[in-house]
């Protein structure tokens, strides 16, 4: 474990806080600041223990230049309004203008520094960048698990200038994800959906030795169907990953894990089509692709989740964006919250599904990073992490 804000007095000192606030923003108004919201536990902790906290973000990928549309001030608006106090914000995050006001902060407060990503320094961990970032605090907290897998300046940088910890965010995912990784309760059922096996092969290859059932969809299950010579029509399928499908096959029989695979499925013409036409999985006609387990599989995974004790979950189990193909999705999501498991999601694309569907609340933890959940899950060590003081 690492060493967190609790372990270290914070008063009166200055705290710089990496945090992920990389919202979507509309029309200048923020349409989702789940990650804002889920910052706020460390951000008023430090305040409460008389910090002052300088703020430090990305959002977007403005290419290392200044881009007004990419800017962290409607950042700065929405937090005044949560937090309930003004939160200034500099306009740039090196140099005078945050020298300025980040200097000026009294104990228990908050100023919040541009998009870090304006300069080109950042993602290069640039260590001159890094120091400059640096000579603002007398600390530094990261609580950006997303960003954690990149070796930003940042990120990781200013822990070279810092003593570093990390914030509240961090900690449980650390808790939480990585107690499932050490000592899941059995029976583990770990659910497995997204595009492509390429994508999850450390993720598989890690899993295999600690999963009692691997649950498979999405468009990665018809290369797993594709190798044991079923029809797969016009379905998504990795043709230079067949050998690794049935080494996978045959590797989770000798160390016994149930490997489940659909048997039905929604099929249509293309992932907007409006008419979801269900066949067998092995069995699919030319010109149809498979975009959605059918009521068959669903029946099969619920009953064998409602069994788990510890359930992970990466990878939608359709093109759950169009609501034809979204009920697979929906219903896995639905069978985690109704579960008493310990259940995890992970990974960007499946939290925001279960965002969207309300089911987050029921399941003991959503994952706040995409690819920084799945190289954790895969047993990497992320930079971020890694620079941080252990416990």
């Amino acid at each position: 474990m690492k060493k967190s804000v609790r372990d270290v007095d914070v008063a009166a000192k200055r705290v710089l806080l990496r945090c992920d606030l990389n919202v979507p923003v509309q029309d200048g108004v923020i349409t989702d600041d789940t990650r804002i919201v889920e910052s706020l536990p460390t951000i008023r902790f430090l305040m409460g223990q008389g910090a002052k906290v300088i703020l430090c973000s990305h959002r977007g990928r403005p290419k290392g230049a200044p881009s007004p549309d990419l800017s962290l001030a409607p950042v700065a608006a929405r937090l005044s309004e949560l937090l309930r106090c003004p939160v200034p914000m500099a306009q740039d995050c090196i140099g005078p203008a945050a020298e300025e006001l980040s200097g000026a902060l009294q104990p228990g407060q908050l100023c919040l520094l541009e998009n870090v990503r304006f300069h080109p320094e950042e993602e290069q961990n640039d260590p001159a960048f890094a120091r400059a970032l640096a000579s603002l605090a007398d600390l530094y907290v990261n609580d950006a698990f997303g960003t954690a897998h990149r070796a930003h300046a940042s990120t990781a940088g200013v822990a070279d200038y810092l003593p570093a910890y990390c914030g509240f965010l961090i900690e449980k995912e650390l808790y939480i994800m990585g107690g499932i990784m050490e000592s899941p309760a059995s029976p583990f059922a770990v659910v497995l959906g997204g595009n492509k096996i390429s994508d999850k092969i450390k993720f598989l290859e890690n899993l295999i030795d600690k999963a009692d059932l691997l649950l498979i969809g999405g468009g990665m299950a018809f290369t797993f169907i594709r190798a044991l010579g079923g029809n797969i029509g016009n379905s998504l399928c990795e043709q230079e990953r067949l050998d690794f499908a049935m080494e996978l096959l045959n590797l989770a029989k000798r160390k016994r894990v149930d490997i489940h695979l659909p048997v039905d499925v929604l099929c249509g013409r293309s992932p907007e089509d409006s008419l979801g036409q269900l066949f067998p999985a092995d069995d699919i006609p030319e010109g149809l692709m498979g975009l959605d387990i059918g009521p068959k599989t669903i029946e099969v995974y619920a009953g064998l989740l409602e069994q788990a004790r510890t359930i992970l979950w990466n990878g939608p189990m359709g093109v759950f964006e169009n609501p034809t193909f979204s009920l697979g999705t929906a219903a896995v999501a639905e069978a985690m919250a109704l579960s008493s498991a310990v259940s995890v999601v992970g990974g960007g694309d499946t939290a925001g599904a279960v965002s969207r569907m309300g089911f987050s609340s029921r399941i003991t933890h959503v994952s706040t990073g995409g690819g920084a959940a799945l190289e954790f899950l895969e047993g990497r060590e992320l930079p971020g992490i890694a620079c941080l003081q252990n416990a």
